[in-house]
């Protein structure tokens, strides 16, 4: 493989020739492992993400339901559908977790892979930031009308199923696609881009977090750890890149809710901080961060491992 340096970022090189060089280190086995992460601890954590998107969207109409809490919001749903009500929404969630942390893994070792390629040296924060965003975008931009489908299914209110307006994944995109065309099913798109930043943030943190940990150890920088140290710096990767981009969340959920209309990410941020000051950009934070963070943790155990276990038999 050239390891020539006129093939980098900035060069003449030609851009398909670019995009040949990045496919040269597409890996099955990342896609396999980060899809198998994402199911698992979607499967598991579910009904919090439930009880987020439904806090996120709470701006006082009426019509929705009132929640004293996190269990006070789950006893309701519980009571009112049962185990089907908690897991509403749940197959667009397993599909588009399941292909969002695969694809990103994908995506992101790939052109890590790419930058590395040649040289010595190893990547810096910086260079594992961008890396990151890009995995991010082109995951966005390929799973965007499932985190759709998925918002408006957890936002069925009504325990009558003759009276929920989808019926499930499928007839939720078609419907969407037939009424509201393609910029329906990118609804939040923008935001989306934004939340971006969070994987990149959480990815370049990951990354800084296991190298100084080996190196403090006196290990190789990509020395496999343990799944108590994986679960470790998973967990405070995933909660400093909550903290900085969780208000993106917000508004991206509210622009997806079908109860709402908003013109836009700027109507968004302009009417949710006029009627509900900073802190409604981060409502649903705390079952966020409860969900999200030992979401993280399993995903990356299972990643690192399987990720580990398949290349391991493929070498």
């Amino acid at each position: 493989r050239s390891s020539s340096p006129s093939l980098k970022p900035g060069s003449a090189v030609p851009l398909a020739g670019q995009i040949r060089q990045v496919f040269s280190h597409v890996r099955i086995e990342n896609l396999v492992a980060g899809l198998s992460g994402g199911v698992v601890s979607t499967l598991v954590l579910h009904p919090l993400d439930l009880v987020k998107i439904r806090f996120a969207v709470s701006d006082g109409l009426e019509l929705r339901p009132r929640y004293s809490g996190i269990l006070h919001c789950m006893k309701s749903v519980w009571q009112q559908e049962g185990l089907r009500g908690l897991y509403q929404g749940v197959t667009p969630n397993v599909w588009g977790a399941g292909a969002s942390w695969g694809l990103y893994f994908f995506f992101y070792n790939a052109i890590k892979g790419y930058t590395k390629e040649g040289r010595q040296t190893e990547l810096s924060a910086t260079e594992h930031l961008v890396s990151a965003a890009e995995a991010g975008v082109l995951t966005l931009t390929i799973t965007n009308p499932i985190w759709v489908t998925k918002t408006r299914l957890v936002l069925q209110y009504d325990a009558d199923k003759s009276s929920k307006q989808y019926k499930g994944m499928v007839d939720a995109l078609v419907k969407i696609y037939r009424n509201e065309g393609v910029p329906g099913l990118y609804k939040g798109y923008v935001p989306g881009l934004f939340g971006t930043s969070h994987g990149a943030l959480q990815f370049m943190a990951y990354e800084e977090l296991k190298r100084d940990y080996n190196k403090y150890k006196n290990v190789a920088s990509d020395a496999k750890l343990n799944p108590l140290e994986y679960i470790t710096m998973a967990a405070l990767s995933k909660i400093f890149a909550v903290a900085t981009t969780y208000p993106y969340q917000v508004v991206r959920a509210r622009l997806q809710d079908q109860h709402n209309k908003y013109n836009g990410v700027v109507d968004v941020v302009r009417r949710t901080w006029r009627n509900e000051g900073a802190a409604g950009f981060y409502k649903g934070i705390i079952p966020n961060l409860i969900r999200v963070t030992p979401a993280c943790c399993i995903t990356f155990v299972v990643y690192e491992n399987v990720s580990r276990f398949l290349l391991g038999q493929n070498s």
